[in-house]
C-alpha cells in the first residue's frame, strides 16, 4: 500500500508542470452548512457491531486551500467537519462495547464524535475558465470519542480514538463561460482489506462577485461520506453519512 501512494504522488508530481497555475499566490477559504442524515453500526474488534437509529444532523465544514505558481512543488488545502452524531438502539442481542455488556431487550442510546480534519496536497493538473482538474492525496485525520450508555443510565462506557486514513484526491469543475456557473465534483477515496473510506460532493456553483480583488460564490450539492473502519484503536465502524449541503467560497 506504501508503494502505491509512493508511485501516485511521483506520478502527480510529473505531470505538474503541465498544469496551468496561478501566475500568483491564491487563496480560498469557505464554509458550508451539511444537512445529513447518518445511518450505520460499530463495534469491538471481534464482536458483533450494532446498528442504531441515528438523528439527521446539521454539521458545518470549513476549508482553506492556497494555490501558487511554483513547479513541482503541490498546492495545499485543509478541510475541517465537525460530525457529531447520536441515536439509540433497541437491543434484539447482547451487545458488548469495549468490556461492557448490553443486554437484550435494553434500550441503549450513543453519543459518537466523528469530527476530522482533510490535509490535502493536490497539483492543478488542467486550469482554464471551461475546465478545472485537480489531483493529488490527502489524508483523514479522526480524533474523538464514541459514548453508550443504558437508557436509564445503568452502566455505560466511553472510549475515545484516532487515527490517519490515507486517499486519493480529485477535484473537476467545468464552467459556463461569461456566466459565473460551474458544476462540480470533488472527493477522495481509500479501500485496504476491509477497510473502506470515500468523501464526495457533487454540486452547482455561481460566482455572484467577481473582479481583481475578490471573488464570491454560493455552492450548493449533495455529499456524501461512508467510513468503514476495521481495527481503528480496537473499533470497527460501518457509518454512511449523506444529505444536501450549501455554502460560500472567497478566493482572494
Amino acid at each position: 500500500m506504501k508503494q502505491y501512494f509512493v508511485a501516485a504522488g511521483l506520478s502527480l508530481a510529473a505531470m505538474a508542470p503541465m498544469a496551468h497555475a496561478d501566475t500568483v499566490l491564491g487563496l480560498y477559504v469557505g464554509t458550508e452548512g451539511w444537512q445529513a442524515e447518518p445511518e450505520g453500526s460499530f463495534g469491538s474488534k471481534g464482536y458483533a457491531q450494532q446498528d442504531f437509529n441515528f438523528d439527521d444532523e446539521t454539521f458545518s465544514s470549513y476549508y482553506a486551500a492556497l494555490e501558487h505558481p511554483v513547479p513541482l512543488v503541490p498546492n495545499v488545502k485543509l478541510r475541517y467537519t465537525e460530525m457529531d452524531i447520536s441515536g439509540g438502539a433497541l437491543l434484539n442481542q447482547t451487545f458488548e462495547f469495549e468490556g461492557v455488556d448490553f443486554a437484550v431487550g435494553s434500550s441503549i442510546m450513543t453519543n459518537a464524535e466523528l469530527s476530522h480534519t482533510d490535509y490535502v496536497l493536490y497539483y492543478e493538473i488542467f486550469d482554464n475558465d471551461a475546465v478545472s482538474i485537480d489531483l493529488g492525496l490527502s489524508a483523514k485525520q479522526f480524533d474523538g470519542d464514541i459514548y453508550v450508555a443504558q437508557a436509564d443510565n445503568s452502566s455505560s462506557v466511553r472510549v475515545d480514538y484516532s487515527g490517519f486514513v490515507p486517499l486519493v484526491y480529485g477535484l473537476g469543475e467545468v464552467g459556463l463561460p461569461f456566466t459565473g456557473l460551474s458544476a462540480f465534483a470533488e472527493g477522495s477515496f481509500f479501500a485496504l482489506d476491509d477497510s473502506t473510506v470515500h468523501d464526495y460532493q457533487v454540486g452547482v456553483q455561481w460566482e455572484f462577485i467577481d473582479n481583481l480583488a475578490v471573488d464570491v460564490a454560493v455552492r450548493a450539492g449533495y455529499r456524501a461520506m461512508l467510513i468503514e473502519l476495521d481495527d481503528v484503536d480496537d473499533i470497527n465502524t460501518d457509518i454512511d453519512v449523506s444529505g444536501p449541503f450549501a455554502g460560500l467560497q472567497v478566493h482572494f
